[in-house]
């Protein structure tokens, strides 16, 4: 089982003195486009301020994200797992999960960044801002950027086997790889609804907390119970035997992915 997660906005800083070392990443063959991203948001937050933090999209109070994006190159690094932070992360666990489960997660869990590309969760980064939505002036959108990169196009599949892919990317960072053909067809992305009953009916809303939280609770007990579905079937079964509410919606056409919806009414 594949398992691709969107990073998260704000991010843990401190690490080790050992800088970023580009060849020691996972998934070695997104090396050259990486190198290019991290040039170019490096050379941007080198120069003026005010362009790199509009280019960004940061806030006043988030001005401070350009200079650390300037010294990336010389910035202690910490492993991805620890990096990323936020409600989805804080569900998930990973520093609290049972030696086993851990041992899962590095190989199941990949994450997808605007300046990495993708990322397991024991590799070694520095913090940085660069989101997937951001479009640097030499490069375009990265979402379309890292699309068009041949590498990412063939290492995700290479990545996946010919196993179950778990899809629980945001728009933004699933615009940046899309499963074709058979793969697809083995691939289930989730959404999260939460169900109240007002006035004797049920409503159903997506709720971003609720969403996130719910998603890295769900990855956390697959990898805790050592569940390993071969297709998106099997993975409607096993969260329904975690307690989970699934409802799947089988593809209408060759080469699609499952859509499964996991109702909840509280987190």
């Amino acid at each position: 089982m594949l398992v691709l997660l969107p990073p998260s906005e704000g991010k843990a800083t401190g690490g080790s003195r050992s800088p970023l070392d580009l060849g020691a990443l996972s998934l070695p063959e997104l090396g050259e486009a990486r190198a290019e991203v991290l040039d170019e948001l490096v050379s941007l937050c080198s120069g003026d301020e005010t362009k790199a933090a509009e280019v960004l999209g940061l806030s006043e109070g988030l001005r401070g994200e350009v200079a650390k994006n300037a010294a990336l190159r010389e910035a202690g690094t910490r492993p991805a797992g620890e990096i990323y932070t936020g409600v989805l992360y804080d569900a998930l666990g990973l520093a609290t999960l049972p030696t086993a489960a851990r041992r899962r997660a590095g190989r199941a869990l990949l994450v997808f960044s605007g300046l990495w590309g993708a990322v397991r969760i024991g590799d070694r980064i520095p913090s940085y801002r660069c989101s997937m939505g951001v479009k640097l002036p030499g490069l375009g959108a990265l979402g379309t950027y890292w699309r068009n990169r041949t590498a990412m196009a063939e290492v995700i599949p290479q990545a996946a086997g010919r196993g179950l892919v778990l899809d629980l990317r945001s728009a933004a960072y699933a615009a940046a790889w899309k499963p074709k053909g058979a793969l697809a067809e083995r691939t289930a992305t989730v959404r999260v609804l939460q169900s109240k009953i007002v006035n004797g009916v049920e409503k159903r809303s997506v709720v971003s907390h609720f969403n996130k939280a719910t998603k890295g609770r769900m990855v956390r007990d697959l990898l805790t119970a050592g569940v390993t579905p071969s297709g998106p079937g099997e993975l409607v079964e096993a969260l329904r035997g975690l307690g989970y509410v699934v409802e799947a919606a089988a593809p209408e056409r060759a080469g699609q992915a499952w859509g499964l919806d996991v109702v909840v009414t509280e987190l």
